[in-house]
């Protein structure tokens, strides 16, 4: 199919009508991907790449516009399918440096998904110093005349304590217009975002979208621990987006391309929701990480996970202590006990910067951990243990033992955060201790779940040799997954649940290889309602990890309020049970009996958000799953103000149903529905309590 453009003469080589794009070749060879009715000017190139010695055509704050980028000419396409996959690959070269590019597009039918990944190869005779590289770029996706003025943008900062807080602006707040007709050049600056060091969700989330005022949402995701970095601006008068990895301003990176070397980017993901806006688009994300996810049973059984750590032992356990906790969890319903950290800890000075050996603590566990471990098996459950494999203490003898070269170096000295420092699991003697340490906890105690941490931030990365720490960060990254699937491997039962102190690295790299996400290390039941309820914007629900912290000093409300949070992800249970008396430990068993109920639909179900995305200081919050058969809602009520919200369910109007109170039953909640509108009025009497509903048809 050919078009015609002003005088430039267009063929199109790929489109998916379900996301609305398409890609083009003009006569000189460019390609770019945009919505069908844009015009090729507006169009970035397929793949942008800025090396030393060939930048940008317009210098600025945009990393678009690149020389690279522009030269790189069509050679030829071709599509496979791999089951309901389809994978097409463009391939692209530049005649002045002989660099290709390989550009991997995956789609699946009648889904708005298109993911993406870059491989570039130097043919030409001299090296090339990469210093960033796009997974994705997309252009045109909405011009001045078609609504510039009513998108807006959506982004999630992401703090420890204070994880997936979302916030909105106006693109037109954010890329202000500035009168190009009046001097002929585009802008220079751009909205951007981007992660630093090596928690990659320390600052952001590698999460955004855009919207407009019909329904409309333009969602992605770039799957990376080791550096990422979006922006969008105005370009040629439309919105345009370029989504990548790590680059050299942002992230120490550059990597040397020697002639015949290859490089390849971390991946990215675009959604694209003609209507339904962010709940819609959010839904086709969800689908998709179940897709790209390693299979692995406990996204189906979904257990129930008990974990000593939040509120309760914080990091002191011992045989005295963890017995009766362990017979009080079994109790109430956990299917998994999780020892967290200072199981190893027999240092008068500290754990903290002794770790590394990982092993247990005879003062802690006198007749050793296996007595423990042994006494979890007997209650029915699956023993757990914390570890924070990419550390050793600077006080620890592995500090000495292992090789210089299996730790991250900068300027060949050895690099130190917070009293630790980290292994580079590209060396061998790194890998192989790790692997020593692994298979003797599962395969010789029993271990059959690991909580992995990742407490420091240990910056842009490492350098061995000539390369630079971002691509060193990238490099230990890729071995760390590895890593992690080699585990899964030897061990096919074991689940690995993902913690850089809670969500500071809640990213799809990670989580297309462990099961679970700790989604935060926030200790008040108050201020976890936002983080619970957004959550499932940043992680499939059967894999964010929600901490439950009844205590025996709790109000009934305040024990309700804890559970009922939970009971849309994977119940962290946690808190002192064994001191509860039998009608507070009868309101935990029955939370836990409830998430029993509904667990087989929470592993199919699509996230939505009644009240919208919820805001740090928000009163009333709401979080939904549509499941197969049912529309559950958990709805949360801080502080003080009316005892009513009246939410809109759109997927439910005009169905007659009647709400069900699943849980609690000590809130006096109750629940209002009009079919005609589409709308349910929930009555929370009391401040500071929370209730989960069922929307099921009418018998």
């Amino acid at each position: 199919m050919r078009t015609t453009t002003g005088t430039v003469e267009e063929s199109l080589l790929w489109s998916h009508p379900t996301l609305g794009l398409r890609l083009v070749v003009d006569g000189a060879g460019a390609v770019g991907l945009g919505a069908p009715d844009q015009d090729r000017t507006r169009l970035l190139p397929l793949v942008e790449v800025t090396a030393t010695g060939h930048g940008r055509s317009w210098s600025g704050e945009r990393f678009i516009d690149t020389a690279i980028g522009e030269r790189l000419a069509y050679r030829g396409h071709d599509t496979v399918q791999d089951g309901d996959w389809e994978h097409t690959t463009i391939r692209l070269a530049d005649p002045d440096t002989g660099l290709a590019a390989q550009v991997g597009l995956s789609t699946l039918p009648g889904a708005g998904i298109l993911r993406t990944r870059v491989r570039l190869v130097n043919e030409g005779p001299v090296p090339l110093r990469l210093e960033s590289v796009s997974t994705l770029t997309l252009g045109g996706i909405v011009d001045a005349d078609g609504g510039l003025d009513g998108l807006t943008v959506h982004w999630a900062d992401n703090d420890w304590l204070a994880e997936c807080r979302w916030r909105q602006s106006p693109f037109r707040d954010e890329n202000v217009p500035l009168s190009r007709a009046a001097h002929g050049h585009e802008g220079r600056g751009c909205f951007e975002r981007y992660s630093q060091g090596s928690w990659s969700t320390g600052r952001h989330l590698p999460v955004a979208a855009l919207t407009d005022g019909d329904g409309r949402a333009w969602l992605w995701q770039i799957e990376s621990s080791a550096g990422w970095r979006f922006e969008t601006g105005e370009r040629e008068g439309a919105a345009y987006v370029a989504l990548f990895g790590p680059d050299e301003v942002h992230h120490q990176w550059h990597h040397q391309l020697a002639p015949g070397a290859e490089f390849t980017t971390v991946p990215a993901v675009l959604v694209q929701a003609e209507t339904g806006g962010l709940d819609a688009a959010f839904g086709e994300l969800t689908d998709y990480r179940r897709l790209i996810r390693r299979d692995h049973a406990d996204h189906a059984t979904l257990p129930v996970i008990y974990n000593d750590y939040m509120n309760t032992l914080m990091g002191d356990p011992t045989t005295e202590k963890l017995l009766p906790l362990v017979a009080a969890a079994a109790a109430a319903g956990a299917e998994v006990f999780v020892i967290d950290a200072g199981w190893y800890d027999d240092d008068a000075q500290g754990w903290w910067d002794a770790v590394g050996a990982w092993e247990a603590a005879p003062r802690r566990f006198p007749g050793g951990i296996r007595e423990v471990l042994d006494a979890i098996r007997r209650h029915g459950m699956t023993p757990g243990l914390w570890l924070e494999p990419e550390v050793v203490g600077v006080r620890s003898p592995l500090a000495r033992t292992l090789p210089p070269e299996a730790f991250f170096r900068r300027g060949g000295v050895r690099v130190t955060e917070h009293g630790r420092h980290h292994l580079d699991l590209r060396h061998p003697a790194a890998r192989a201790h790790l692997d020593q340490v692994v298979d003797r906890l599962v395969g010789e105690w029993g271990v059959g779940y690991l909580k992995l941490d990742y407490n420091i931030n240990i910056g842009p990365g490492t350098e061995s040799g000539p390369e630079s720490a971002g691509a060193g960060l990238l490099g230990h990254h890729r071995a760390h997954l590895d890593w992690m699937g080699s585990l899964l491997d030897r061990h096919p039962r074991l689940v690995l649940e993902n913690c850089g102190s809670g969500g500071l690295r809640m990213d799809y790299a990670q989580l297309a290889v462990a099961q679970l996400q700790s989604t935060s290390d926030q200790q008040d039941l108050l201020r976890y309602p936002p983080i619970a309820a957004a959550a499932a914007t940043a992680v499939a629900p059967e894999q964010a990890a929600v901490w439950a912290y009844p205590q025996p000093g709790h109000t009934p409300d305040e024990i309700a309020f804890t559970l009922t949070g939970a009971l849309l992800g994977r119940i962290h249970l946690s808190g002192f049970l064994d001191r509860m008396n039998d009608d507070q430990l009868g309101l935990v068993r029955s939370a836990i009996g409830v998430y029993k109920d509904i667990r087989p639909e929470i592993g199919e179900a699509r996230p939505f958000w009644p009240l919208g995305l919820p805001a740090w200081e928000d009163a009333w919050i709401a979080q939904g799953l549509r499941g197969r058969t049912s529309t559950f809602l958990t709805v949360w009520r801080r502080g003080p103000g009316g005892g009513s919200r009246t939410l809109t369910v759109p997927h439910l109007r005009g169905v007659d149903l009647v709400p069900e109170v699943l849980h609690p039953g000590t809130a006096d909640a109750t629940a209002r529905w009009d079919a005609a509108e589409g709308t349910l009025t929930v009555f929370l009497p009391r401040p500071d309590t929370a209730v989960l509903l069922r929307l099921g048809a009418a018998g």
